[in-house]
């Protein structure tokens, strides 16, 4: 116990000081100016089903305050709710940018939905717009009027190739207060926004509720039929355009010792001006958005999946048992060892609690809500190996 004390408190100290400042929720968009002159700008909104949601979300895009040319392209991705007739009625009633629904069908094999429903909204863009950015966003996000204006002003400013903002999910029930924080804690543990945003660097990841991408960027990296089958798209997505050579790129030195050219500067962090309007009032919503794809992101690898689950065991279960341990034992070291594990743990969410405006004393429950991600990612692989991986709205998709 003593070990196991010892390596959960050392983890924290190098998770606190070595793991790209995570846990500070101070990324946000980067100074910016007004330019010269605003870019066109098409924004693309993939939509499976999502009538509950699209009151809330679209007219937040109709809505934008933008000084250049946009135009929203919804595109229904064989919805069974009437989600395309209502996107026309809520566009007829608000008014605003000018909003094209269309369907392109049923994917192709090898083609996820959404990416499916992209290429074909991207496609259509090309043709009316011949868009200077793409602002992909999903349709359960609602934007502030100057989102757009902000976003492209950002993307200008420092001559960025992708934007993105992870946005302010929903929390309100229990559940969602209980799970949304970690959830972006977690991201940001696994993708630090400070080293995403480091030019150079090889961690790429994009929050795909609003992505900003400049169309010539996406072309180089051949968004989205390169990335057709993600299942983490935005991630993916990232990857791809941080990945793929400009020509006036910086050259970096690759594994085997020969420059390369650097790929476009991308940027993620928090959002100001973005959020989900998504409930999840039950803990079975939650657990399905998680479960989806936790298998994935460890490649489908057994191997991973077990490191992951004896990770986050001595990482964020050991801490609490080792101090209860300790002090029903009567081993005051391991006590010690455990809980100034769990301190250090609970001072590095504070700062995502009081971003989602949470009292202090949610921070003790993290190591609980570690349990519930453990179990829901064993759940995703056993979901896969049952054939019912990466489920989401009545589509399986394979492992690539």
């Amino acid at each position: 116990m003593e070990w196991i004390g010892a390596g959960s408190l050392l983890a924290w100290v190098w998770l606190l000081l070595g793991q790209g400042f995570f846990w500070r929720t101070d990324v946000r968009l980067p100074k910016r100016r007004d330019p010269e002159r605003w870019p066109s700008v098409a924004v693309v909104v993939p939509a499976r089903d999502e009538a509950a949601v699209l009151p809330d979300s679209l007219p937040s895009l109709l809505g934008q305050k933008y000084p250049g040319r946009a135009e929203v392209f919804l595109v229904d991705d064989g919805s069974t709710d009437g989600t395309g007739a209502l996107a026309r009625e809520l566009a007829d009633a608000r008014g605003g940018l000018p909003l094209t629904v269309s369907s392109p069908g049923e994917p192709e094999p090898g083609w996820t939905g959404k990416l499916w429903a992209l290429r074909h909204g991207i496609a259509l863009a090309r043709e009316r717009v011949a868009p200077e950015y793409l602002l992909l966003t999903d349709a359960d996000i609602a934007h502030d009027p100057d989102s757009l204006r902000e976003l492209v002003a950002a993307a200008r400013s420092a001559g960025l190739d992708l934007v993105s903002q992870m946005a302010r999910l929903r929390a309100v029930t229990f559940w969602e207060r209980l799970i949304v924080p970690a959830f972006v804690y977690f991201f940001g543990q696994l993708y630090p926004f400070r080293w995403v945003n480091r030019p150079g660097a090889r961690t790429a990841a994009a929050a795909g509720g609003c992505v900003l991408l400049r169309r010539e960027a996406a072309e180089r990296a051949g968004i989205p039929e390169a990335i057709r089958h993600a299942v983490i798209d935005d991630v993916t997505l990232a990857r791809a355009v941080k990945r793929s050579p400009t020509d006036g790129g910086i050259a970096q030195r690759s594994g085997s010792g020969r420059r390369r050219a650097a790929g476009g500067p991308i940027w993620l962090g928090l959002a100001d001006r973005v959020d989900s309007v998504r409930p999840y009032p039950r803990l079975a919503g939650l657990w399905r958005m998680v479960s989806r794809s936790a298998y994935a992101q460890l490649r489908h690898r057994p191997l991973l999946l077990l490191g992951t689950v004896l990770g986050l065991a001595l990482v964020y279960l050991a801490p609490p048992v080792a101090l209860v341990a300790g002090l029903a034992g009567g081993r005051p070291t391991v006590a010690a060892l455990g809980g100034a594990a769990w301190a250090v743990m609970c001072g590095t969410y504070l700062p995502m609690l009081r971003y989602y405006g949470r009292k202090p004393w949610w921070a003790p429950l993290l190591p609980f809500t570690a349990l519930l991600y453990l179990l829901m990612t064993v759940d995703s692989a056993v979901q896969h190996y049952r054939g019912r991986g990466a489920a989401w709205k009545g589509r399986t998709y394979p492992a690539p």
